[in-house]
């Protein structure tokens, strides 16, 4: 849906949701714009590469109002339902301390406790606070083992505290229930907004800022939605029914693609494991490179890399044909073959790095920046990456530079330090996605 691209499309799509709800009073209006404004000012709008942004808040807070409207012509939630299924989904994942992307439930929790405009917003609209913390609290994921155990236990002692459900196993049982709805829809909704290429790049922001290694995307993706039709069956089919048929189309067709893709990434492995498939790192010529159809080739590759990781995008093409620049290629069977991945990088001083770095080397031309490597989905973890690596350094030392320095995951940087005397420069959180440097 291209129209809820644009964040005050969808800010008017839940308005109209919010009358059509029965919920008149200007607060609930005020508690939408107070959220877009306090993800705005923590940095978790539209400039956070991350899964757990502004855009997700509001696309579960529209697909909540949506089902549960739609829902309602059997008369299964009442206003009451509707007004706390709205602050909930809201609210659920606004943790503007985050050290990593996912929401700590606590940190949430501590926030609507403490707010006071919140607080104030809430009295306006004599609702609970804890029943709010319950529906929020059942949100956990996975909702298993002891992240299951530990939040059950709150969700026990916010029913004590509320005289709603206080000695009335019936409405607790009840708003149970309502937060297992808010669960799969915070699950379903982003993915039934948009077609595949939204979902894929969801799955890229969510792998970005959980410092997942690009090979466990697709992997990772498919696991997600056979636990959540196979485990949720019950709530998952009651919520795509509610939905427009355009909307659990969406949805159905993103989770058959990732499906296929993981198929074609199996064929891959086991293709290199039989030795049908090798990857050939090569040097490349520069006449190849200034080949459109080279150019061409690159290009199509480094889309694929998570936005943060894309540099100098507007410029890609000159620096394909700058002889400053060192790349090189993973290619299919042989020098000639089809081109899978990319290595390339230049002087520090043609990078505009993120304002936080301060690296003492910049200005001495000293120091080759490797930009983050670039490989097609399905050939990550074959270690093409690394022999591209091994070769840009090799390059890089024959071009008499005395340092290299990049971006890696910081378990990858770890791993690094005794092994090639690499050191951190600059970490950053939540992404954990740090810049290095290490001695050529």
């Amino acid at each position: 849906m291209q129209k809820f691209a644009n964040r005050q499309n969808i800010r008017n799509e839940i308005m109209s949701l919010i009358v059509e709800s029965g919920m008149d009073d200007d607060c609930y209006t005020e508690m939408l714009d107070y959220t877009i404004e306090l993800f705005e000012t923590q940095g978790l709008g539209n400039d956070y590469y991350g899964y757990h942004n502004i855009n997700h808040e509001l696309e579960v807070t529209y697909v909540t109002l949506l089902s549960a409207n739609l829902n309602n012509t059997l008369n299964r939630f009442s206003e009451s339902d509707l007004k706390y299924l709205y602050v909930s989904a809201l609210f659920h994942d606004f943790d503007p301390q985050k050290s990593v992307d996912k929401p700590h439930e606590e940190n949430v929790l501590k926030f609507i406790s403490m707010d006071k405009r919140l607080r104030q917003l809430l009295d306006i609209a004599k609702l609970d606070i804890e029943i709010i913390k319950a529906l929020i609290l059942r949100t956990t994921y996975p909702w298993s083992g002891q992240l299951k155990e530990n939040a059950e236990q709150q969700i026990n002692e916010c029913f004590k505290k509320s005289e709603v459900t206080k000695n009335d196993e019936v409405k607790q049982e009840h708003y149970l229930n309502l937060g297992w709805y808010l669960s799969v829809i915070d699950r379903i909704s982003g993915y039934a907004l948009g077609d595949f290429s939204k979902a894929m790049e969801m799955a890229k922001m969510n792998a970005h800022a959980l410092a997942w290694r690009p090979s466990l995307i697709v992997r990772s993706s498919v696991a997600y939605f056979e636990e959540l039709l196979n485990k949720e069956t019950e709530m998952c089919q009651f919520i795509l029914k509610s939905l427009p048929k355009h909307m659990r189309k969406n949805f159905f067709d993103t989770v058959l693609s990732f499906m296929s893709i993981r198929q074609q990434e199996i064929a891959i492995q086991a293709n290199y494991t039989f030795d049908n498939l090798k990857l050939v790192p090569t040097i490349e010529k520069i006449e190849t490179r200034k080949d459109p159809e080279f150019i061409k080739s690159l290009y199509s590759i480094f889309l694929e890399l998570p936005k943060p990781l894309q540099f100098a995008n507007d410029s890609f093409e000159e620096s394909v044909k700058d002889q400053n620049i060192i790349i090189n290629t993973i290619r299919l069977n042989d020098c000639k073959g089809e081109i899978v991945g990319f290595a390339k990088g230049g002087p520090l001083e043609n990078y505009r790095l993120r304002p936080e770095i301060r690296d003492e080397n910049y200005g001495l031309n000293n120091t080759i920046f490797l930009e983050p490597l670039a490989l097609k989905m399905g050939y990550w973890g074959l270690k093409g990456g690394s022999e591209m690596r091994h070769m840009f350094i090799m390059q890089a030392h024959a071009k008499k530079y005395k340092y290299l320095t990049s971006f890696a995951l910081r378990d990858v940087i770890k791993s690094r330090v005794d092994r090639e005397d690499a050191e951190f420069v600059t970490k950053f959180d939540p992404e954990r996605w740090d810049y290095y440097r290490v001695k050529i």
